[in-house]
């Protein structure tokens, strides 16, 4: 048995580590002993064939504007898998892709695959516009109820839902700014997949989260026999490093 890892734009679209989310979900599979194939796709490149987990990290609005017609160009094989609940993680940029439309600050137009129910719009090119610093959200993923999700966000983009009976936020923020500046929510859920704004890289400090994409992995492979084993890997260190972020800030 072999899990197959989908690595999207990751010459373009990988800022503030974002690789490391790969690293954690690596790490996962090895302290399980499952075997794992991790692939990229470019831009010209087809869709592997077989992939249980893709992820589109982050990148400046230019890098967004060159991948664009050509992650269109794949809407309607990846909507598929993800209608098929094949998870997704998808970090600042990739969220935004994911999302109906962004209006860049400069006042381009780029089309999204209208995959999340979200739009973004920057409201200029400032600095000054950012939404910049610690990120810390109340999840509200059902199975990660109370579970506190930290990162570090740095976005012109703000986001807003068009509609909440198709998704949900990814959780409340209690530091930070998350989706935009005047909500306090935090990123999109839907079905398996996750947009969100935290960097830093997300999944390796935040565990829970990680082992939530595995068991989701998982369940698609119906290979129940491994839910137990995940909860008792040994995250100690990330766990600790969340700790010291919370105690900081909260």
């Amino acid at each position: 048995m072999k899990v197959y890892l989908t690595h999207l734009y990751p010459k373009q679209m990988s800022i503030y580590g974002d690789y490391g989310n790969i690293l954690a979900i690596q790490f996962f599979l090895k302290g399980l002993g499952v075997e794992y194939e991790y692939q990229t796709v470019d831009i010209n490149q087809d869709l592997p064939k077989n992939t249980d987990f893709y992820f589109l990290g982050g990148g400046q609005d230019k890098e967004q504007s060159i991948i664009f017609q050509d992650l269109l160009a794949k809407k309607a094989n990846l909507g598929q898998n993800l209608e098929n609940n094949v998870p997704m993680l998808a970090i600042c940029g990739g969220y935004q892709l994911l999302g109906q439309e962004f209006l860049t600050g400069t006042g381009d137009l780029i089309p999204g695959l209208e995959i999340l129910p979200v739009i973004t719009k920057a409201p200029n090119s400032s600095v000054k516009s950012r939404c910049v610093g610690n990120l810390i959200v109340n999840c509200q993923i059902p199975e990660l109820l109370g579970t506190k999700l930290v990162g570090f966000e740095n976005h012109s983009g703000q986001t807003y839902f068009t509609d909440q009976s198709k998704a949900k936020p990814l959780g409340s923020v209690l530091v930070g700014y998350g989706n935009n500046a005047f909500e306090k929510i935090e990123g999109c859920v839907y079905k398996n997949v996750v947009g969100t704004y935290l960097h830093g890289s997300c999944l390796p400090k935040n565990p829970e989260l990680t082992a939530w994409f595995i068991k989701k992995i998982f369940q698609n492979k119906k290979l129940d026999v491994f839910t137990d084993q995940i909860d008792n890997l040994d995250t100690k260190i990330a766990a600790l490093a969340k700790e010291s972020i919370l105690g900081r800030f909260l």
